[in-house]
Order: structure tokens, then sequence, then C-alpha cells
């Protein structure tokens, strides 16, 4: 089955509160347990995102900043793992398509880590324009400039889902 556009649109809404979520780290959207199990929801796939998220939870355990050594990115395996999951379960076998969810949320997370990269290294110029305006006394300006870094960090995961989501199967496969 195709994604009806309803479902697209809201796994997008769910790989952007992951990616935001990721820096903020306040309602744990970022957590794969909480992202897999939303996007299973939102496909009509609750239990089998359950599972994935329960599986890949237990591996982000262990993830975390430490100094200057940034962890694996736990948005982007548990949104791209679950949209890659869902496609799986369009004709294969359940247990299948998770196993190919997990194998490959490592290699994601990962890749997520240079996307992380790229985008801190695009917020660098917004840091500037934040302490200009907070030169000019300029509060509005600073929260925007905040609020545009953030969504920054939200697309980052939104993009690479909203792919997943139009690709089909086969090429994903």
């Amino acid at each position: 089955i195709i994604m009806s556009l309803i479902t697209i649109i809201l796994i997008i809404i769910i790989a952007l509160l992951a990616g935001m979520e990721g820096i903020l780290d306040e309602f744990q959207f970022h957590q794969p347990l909480v992202a897999c199990t939303l996007i299973g929801l939102v496909s009509g796939h609750l239990t089998e995102g359950i599972i994935l998220g329960g599986s890949l939870q237990m591996i982000a355990l262990g993830w975390a900043n430490v100094g200057a050594a940034v962890a694996p990115d736990a948005a982007l395996a548990s949104v791209a793992s679950s949209i890659i999951m869902v496609l799986g379960l369009e004709g294969g076998d359940v247990q299948t398509a998770i196993s190919t969810a997990i194998a490959v949320a490592i290699p994601l997370s990962v890749a997520g880590l240079f996307l992380t990269m790229i985008c801190r290294t695009l917020t660098i110029p917004i840091v500037h324009f934040m302490d200009g305006a907070a030169e000019q006394g300029n509060m509005r300006a600073i929260d925007m400039w905040q609020i545009l870094a953030i969504l920054l960090q939200g697309i980052r995961i939104a993009i690479p889902a909203a792919a997943l989501c139009v690709v089909p199967a086969a090429v994903v496969t």
C-alpha cells in the first residue's frame, strides 16, 4: 500500500518534532520508543512501532554526549527506520521488516551525525545575528533567530523522512 498524504504529513510533523527534540531534550520525541511508536500509530502499525522503538531504545540507552564526543543521532535512526519498517510491511513478513529496520538504524544514526554537523555549521551565522540583536536590545529578533535555529534541527530529520515516504519501497530496499 502507498501511504496516504495525511499519513505522510503526520510522519513529517513527527520527524520535525523529533529533530527539534534532539536539541531541546524536553519532551523526548527524539527517543526511539516515542518516535517509533508515534510513527507506528499514524501509519496503522502501532504494535510494530512499539516493538521497533523498544528494540532501538535498548541500543540508544548507551548513547550520550560526553565532552566533545557527540552521540549517534537517535532522532534520524528512529524516524527513518520506522518509515523503512512501514514500507517493509507492505508485502513482507513483520519480523523481517522489524529486523531490517533495526539493522539500518545504526548506520542511519551515524549519518545523522553528519547532518547535525552541517546544521550546526549553518547556525554559526545565526548566533552572530543574535549577538547583533542583543546589542540593539531586540529581544523579538533573538527569539525569532532561536526559533529558526531549532527549526533547522527539525528540518534535518523532516527532509529525509519526507524523501523516504515518497520513494518506492523497492528502491529503499
